[in-house]
């Protein structure tokens, strides 16, 4: 049984996996409006990682045979001045969800929930990658300034992300 404060959190954050496909996918629509199909690809395939998320911890509740919430979510931001500016926001919002994952570490661990312990494991394993993968190519965004070759480059280079579904928890 999840206690009520852990059910909360983790509703909550069902919702901000959610919330961070949707920014994911404005992000990928502005990249097409820029005429950057694979920045839009990547974005789109970041898309359904964080939809999968949100599924991963909606399963887990009713694994558990909790009631999963699912409460109104804040529009994405439509509008960017750059490709670097979406990654740059897209690296502090996975700085943002890193610090919720940890959050709900934290209360599993008061609340002595060993089976959400094991659970939430693995996102904050998955955190250091977003991280890791938004920051990469906002550096190389950064390296590659205005040249309008590199970010062609970059963006053959990033048409070739394809989604892979995680293993089951």
């Amino acid at each position: 049984m999840i206690s009520e404060k852990l059910l909360k959190a983790l509703n909550e954050q069902i919702n901000k996996e959610w919330w961070s496909a949707s920014i994911y996918k404005a992000m990928a629509a502005y990249c097409e409006a820029e005429d950057l199909p694979g920045f839009a690809n990547w974005f789109n395939v970041q898309t359904l990682e964080e939809l999968t998320h949100g599924q991963r911890i909606f399963d887990f509740i009713c694994e558990a045979g909790e009631r999963v919430e699912l409460y109104p979510m804040e529009g994405p931001k439509n509008d960017y001045d750059s490709p670097l500016d979406a990654f740059t926001y897209g690296l502090e919002h996975e700085k943002l969800v890193t610090s919720l994952i940890n959050n709900l570490m934290t209360i599993a661990k008061e609340e002595k929930d060993h089976a959400a312990e094991i659970m939430l494991q693995w996102f904050v394993t998955e955190q250091v990658e977003e991280e890791a993968s938004f920051g990469l190519i906002k550096k190389k965004l950064e390296r590659i300034g205005d040249d309008g070759r590199g970010i062609l480059m970059l963006d053959d280079e990033l048409a070739s992300r394809v989604f892979t579904p995680p293993t089951p928890a």
